[in-house]
């Protein structure tokens, strides 16, 4: 397959030839002894030129219009499966057109849509086992939606209401299911990475034949802990796929001023991964690097690389104006021209498995869907106040004992101050 051979890609320096081709081979006592790399010795001053290496390809398996390119190429998904990617990426859409509007009318502090890179989440998380561990940046949402977390714990997650798995504590988009297998999100940015190593090391361990998968942005391919996980995960030979989404962006800084590499799959090799670039926009090239990188990792104890090329349609956030950075045009040409959800709409339709009917039948009804559950969570009340205090520690400290006391009797002499008729008794 392309992807395999895409994740054996080398390069040649242009001109170089191999000693042994000159006619002058060198015996071991002349080679290198150096512990710290691989290489032969050179009688010639030359520095290495960071654009003289092509640029690594960009593996893909259907054009813009849901044409497979090469059938072999073509991973076969069942109808109901390929159904299901398509169903999840427009819901996911649906949820974020929704909790975006709550947000602009006070409803919500705080969301983050995933406009354009759905095709990054449905396409990894269906090549994933079930039980493979997963380390989420906070634009992963339908990964977790397609491993089937409900939409009535998505809405109250947001709105941090009683209903919330995480008793309201955590600002919204933050998600996180043990269950599901999904690593509640945390702010500060990449550092799930080292995390994600660290799991990734204790399941080689166990020998537990499992995987684990962390996403994270270009813009968090910068940070250190982003290098010392990737090396970390090298030397300790762990089972663990680093899948980036590139869309563009880190915030408001476009990738030419972010680095002067090759985007973030060149960077790979001289950490010892595995590493490929994939269509992010095209589900099934991203669904057969993972596959291929996950069962690859798990059967050979190896670290894997996958760089996603796709484009942040929305906002960063809802703190975020990106008409001060970039154009509506520029917008307008991916979310019209090159969007993961028409190329997969284009290739059902291709096979007759979706039409017009069937596609007006199922906006209204997923629409109805996350109306529900949106409403359900208007009607929640908030968690009660004493939980601020619970789950920091096995044994609640003497200090936050009288800290949770002291606010108890706050809140009976002061109670009138404040909303506590929308909190759970």
């Amino acid at each position: 397959m392309a992807a395999l051979r895409a994740l054996r890609w080398r390069r040649r320096l242009p001109g170089l030839v191999p000693r042994r081709l000159l006619g002058t081979v060198e015996s071991p006592e002349e080679r290198p002894q150096f512990p710290g790399a691989s290489a032969e010795f050179a009688e010639r001053l030359e520095f290495i030129q960071p654009q003289v290496l092509a640029g690594i390809p960009v593996y893909r398996v259907m054009d813009r219009q849901g044409q497979v390119l090469r059938p072999s190429e073509d991973p076969q998904l069942p109808k109901e499966q390929v159904l299901k990617l398509y169903k999840t990426m427009t819901l996911l859409n649906t949820m974020d057109r929704i909790l975006y509007e709550s947000q602009r009318q006070g409803r919500i502090s705080f969301y983050m849509t995933n406009y354009g890179e759905e095709g990054t989440h449905v396409g990894s998380a269906a090549a994933l086992d079930a039980a493979d561990l997963v380390f989420g940046q906070y634009r992963e949402a339908g990964v977790l939606l397609y491993r089937g977390y409900p939409l009535e714990l998505f809405m109250a997650q947001c709105y941090g209401n009683a209903r919330d798995p995480g008793k309201g504590r955590q600002m919204p988009v933050h998600y996180g299911c043990p269950e599901r297998h999904f690593v509640t999100i945390s702010s500060p940015l990449a550092t799930q990475i080292p995390q994600a190593v660290g799991a990734a090391y204790a399941i080689k361990r166990a020998d537990a034949s499992r995987a684990v998968v962390c996403y994270f942005g270009e813009g968090a391919a910068s940070e250190g802990d982003a290098h010392a996980g990737f090396n970390f995960a090298a030397t300790l030979e762990c089972p663990i796929v680093f899948f980036c989404r590139n869309n563009g962006y880190a915030i408001s800084t476009p990738t030419s001023e972010q680095y002067r590499g090759d985007g973030i799959a060149a960077r790979g090799p001289g950490y010892g991964l595995l590493s490929i670039r994939v269509d992010g926009n095209d589900v099934f090239a991203v669904y057969n690097a993972t596959r291929e990188a996950r069962r690859r990792a798990v059967a050979e104890n190896q670290p894997f690389l996958i760089e996603a090329m796709t484009y942040r349609i929305g906002h960063h956030s809802t703190s975020d104006d990106s008409s001060a950075y970039r154009s509506v045009d520029e917008v307008n040409y991916w979310d019209k021209q090159d969007h993961p959800i028409s190329r997969l709409r284009h290739y059902m339709a291709r096979r007759q498995w979706w039409d017009e009917e069937q596609e007006k039948a199922w906006r209204k009804s997923s629409r109805k869907m996350v109306l529900e559950a949106f409403e359900q969570a208007e009607r929640e009340p908030k968690p009660p106040p004493h939980l601020l205090f619970s789950d920091v520690y096995l044994e609640m400290p003497p200090r936050l004992r009288r800290q949770r006391e002291e606010l108890r009797r706050h809140l009976e002499t002061y109670g009138e101050h404040y909303p506590l008729q929308h909190f759970q008794k």
